[in-house]
């Protein structure tokens, strides 16, 4: 695997859409190649920020509105 198809594939395998063998290839390069090991460490770190700041729920009547605009019933949820 080369820098760009790991570079490519790294959201996936963050995201665990990928298959048994295409995350060991992704592993295999993250381990020999520094530059992207540093973006995926980059890519964990913003991650983890989003996941510990950003913990807000929407207003209820902004849930409310989207959930009119896309045709749910905000009282019944579906």
């Amino acid at each position: 695997m080369d820098c760009d198809g790991a570079i490519h594939g790294v959201y996936h395998y963050l995201d665990g859409e990928l298959t048994v063998w295409k995350r060991r290839a992704i592993r295999r390069h993250l381990d020999e190649c520094p530059p992207c090991a540093q973006g995926y460490d980059v890519e964990l770190e913003i991650r983890r920020v989003i996941s510990v700041r950003c913990r807000e729920e929407a207003p209820e009547d902004l849930r409310r509105r989207i959930a009119e605009a896309i045709g749910i019933d905000p009282r019944r949820g579906a």
